[in-house]
Parts: structure tokens; C-alpha cells; sequence
């Protein structure tokens, strides 16, 4: 299990949680060369950025902000009709550029990090969302390298099984993405669901949006049987 530790003072950078209490958690990169720069941003007064936790690439996890503060994370967005999403969540920086995939000791520490939070909180794994979910058009991150199907099959994020040739805005819109341009909400949904999905919206598409919105999870990703080729195409992410 990954070490978890506690930065005394960590970032001055949060407030009141408006009388909300945590019900998602949302997962970003640091889009920084370092974790030791991303650090010194998320906690300078001047920058008014912050997240709850921050993990590095070796799986060295702290904590800059206590889970009962409103971290400033999230900036403009919503999810599931509801805005102010930094008022409702945990936010998680991964150490990474953007550039290049996540590495082992970080998505394990990450996995430690999530049951903890979310057994805390009772969060369930829809409740588990980037950064790209909420603010769509605005935010990339965690980006395509992430690995959504790797915490889907332990039961900490969602993935899709199979699912009929639904409406893909009605799907969408029940998901919880925000309201945005169609091609911009189709991007969002495609980066962490289909990143290897190219040009206009496809039946595949719509068949996993629809099971995500009908709350259908993949057979056999909780044991670890099946891969997102298995459910979602065989293109490579």
C-alpha cells in the first residue's frame, strides 16, 4: 500500500464548503514538468489553485488541503445539473505533463487513495469523474492515457457494458455531462470513454453512452475477466 504523507501548513488556498459535503471525486493532472513545481503552484496564495491531494509519479501521496474545506480544484463547470462542483468534491492532481501515460506506483497509490476517500465519504464509483467530465470544452485532464477501465474493474470508476443504439444527447444529458456545443460533449465523453474514436458520432458512441445512462456496468470488469476492447472496440487508445 502507498504511503500517504500529511504536508504540515499545506495550501492556504480553501474555504467553506457552503454548507455541501463531499459526493464526487474529481481526478486531474498537474499539466507541470514536476510534482515539486505543481506543488509551489497549488500552494501559492497568488495562484488561488489548490486540490485535497496531490500524488507524485513514484506513488508519494500528500495532502494539501483537509477533505472537510473546499479545495479550488474544480473551477467553472458542473455535473448532474449542479454547479459550484468545488463546494461537493475531493480533488485529486496526478503528477504528469499530459504527455505521457500514468505510471504504476502512482495509479496504485491512486487506487489506495480513492477507497479511502471514498469509503470516508460513502462515494460510489459514479462518483468518480475528470476533470474533462465537468468542464467540457474547458479542461482535458486527466487526458486519454488515463486508465478509467483499470478503476472500473476494482469498483472505483464506471465503465460501459452494452447498451442499446440510444439518443446520444438524452444518454449524455442523464450521465450528468453539462449542457455544451454537441461536438464539444462528444469529445469530452469520448476522451475517457472511446479515446481512440475519430470523427463524427458513431453507433458505438451512443451504445456506451446508453448503458452508462442505464447504469449498466461491463460483465466481468469487477473480477478483472474482460478489457475495454472487450465492450468498447479493439482500437488501440
Amino acid at each position: 500500500m502507498a504511503a500517504v504523507a500529511t504536508v504540515t501548513g499545506g495550501s492556504p488556498n480553501h474555504g467553506d464548503r457552503r454548507g455541501q459535503r463531499p459526493e464526487l471525486i474529481v481526478i486531474h493532472y498537474t499539466g507541470m514538468p514536476d510534482c515539486a513545481g505543481a506543488r509551489a503552484r497549488l500552494c501559492d496564495p497568488e495562484a488561488e489553485v489548490s486540490a485535497h491531494w496531490l500524488i507524485d509519479a513514484d506513488g508519494a501521496t500528500e495532502t494539501l488541503v483537509p477533505e472537510d474545506r473546499r479545495a479550488w480544484h474544480a473551477g467553472a463547470g458542473s455535473w448532474q445539473g449542479r454547479d459550484d462542483v468545488n463546494s461537493r468534491s475531493i480533488g485529486i492532481e496526478l503528477a504528469n505533463p499530459g504527455d505521457r501515460p500514468f505510471p504504476e506506483p502512482q495509479m496504485a497509490a491512486l487506487e489506495d487513495l480513492l477507497r479511502a476517500i471514498m469509503a470516508r465519504w460513502g462515494i460510489g464509483p459514479a462518483g468518480v469523474i475528470g476533470h474533462s467530465d465537468m468542464a467540457v470544452g474547458r479542461k482535458i485532464d486527466p487526458g486519454p492515457r488515463f486508465d478509467w477501465a483499470r478503476l472500473a474493474r476494482q469498483g472505483l470508476a464506471l465503465w460501459p457494458g452494452p447498451g442499446g443504439d440510444a439518443p446520444l444527447s438524452a444518454s449524455l444529458d442523464a450521465i450528468g455531462y453539462p449542457a455544451a456545443e454537441d461536438r464539444m460533449r462528444l469529445s469530452a465523453f469520448r476522451l475517457r470513454f472511446r479515446p481512440w474514436a475519430r470523427g463524427a458520432e458513431d453507433a458505438g458512441d451512443r451504445r456506451a453512452a446508453a448503458a452508462l445512462a442505464q447504469g449498466a456496468a461491463a460483465p466481468g470488469l469487477a473480477s478483472g475477466k474482460t478489457s475495454p476492447a472487450d465492450t468498447c472496440g479493439t482500437e488501440d487508445a
